[in-house]
């Protein structure tokens, strides 16, 4: 394997530092130096030439992927839905409305807050939640990245996600009612 290989190798399993890579922002001096102690290769500026263009690849590649998920996102539409509770159950239990997911020996509930059964025991329960629907062009269920990209955007806003769901053109994001209104700002205004 060729040092650009080895170097590409390491590189793929640390997704921060692939990040730092694509936005430019990392001292490939100092990186380079720090691959070459950790992989014990012998030639610096042979690890720092590679991290060059693996940087730059990294940088072409995001800016193509970031065109198209902004593009399709830009064709989406947006609903918001209120008064939702989450519920994760070790039993399976009759309800009219709602999503049901079934995880083997787990059953994942979405449902209108008045329709919570009482009775139940759950092993989590989530009762002031928002649910927020976004409705994409058929081509999101195909294109890479869309929903890294919706997560990453609201985990930098410090908006932590319930529930998220992604079925072919509908993105199901479930927050805590007091980010909602954060939630729906940052995505309606990535939301055509």
């Amino acid at each position: 394997m060729t040092i650009a290989q080895t170097v590409r190798s390491y590189l793929r399993n640390k997704p921060y530092m692939l990040e730092a890579l694509e936005k430019g922002i990392v001292n490939l001096s100092e990186l380079s130096r720090q691959i070459q102690k950790e992989l014990k290769i012998g030639n610096t500026s042979a690890v720092k030439a590679a991290l060059r263009r693996f940087s730059e690849e990294l940088q072409k590649h995001k800016q193509k992927r970031e065109e198209k998920v902004l593009q399709i996102l830009n064709r989406s539409g947006i609903a918001v839905y209120d008064r939702k509770s989450v519920m994760i159950t070790s039993k399976e239990i009759n309800t009219k409305n709602g999503m049901k997911v079934d995880l083997l020996n787990k059953f994942v509930y979405l449902l209108d807050r008045s329709e919570m059964p009482e009775r139940i025991n759950p092993l989590v329960k989530h009762d002031n939640c928002t649910m927020i629907v976004m409705h994409s062009p058929e081509e999101l269920e195909a294109t890479p990245g869309v929903v890294a990209f919706l997560t990453a955007l609201l985990a930098e806003q410090n908006v932590n996600i319930i529930e998220f769901i992604s079925c072919w053109t509908e993105t199901i994001i479930v927050v805590e009612k007091k980010d909602s209104l954060k939630a729906y700002e940052v995505l309606s205004n990535i939301v055509g």
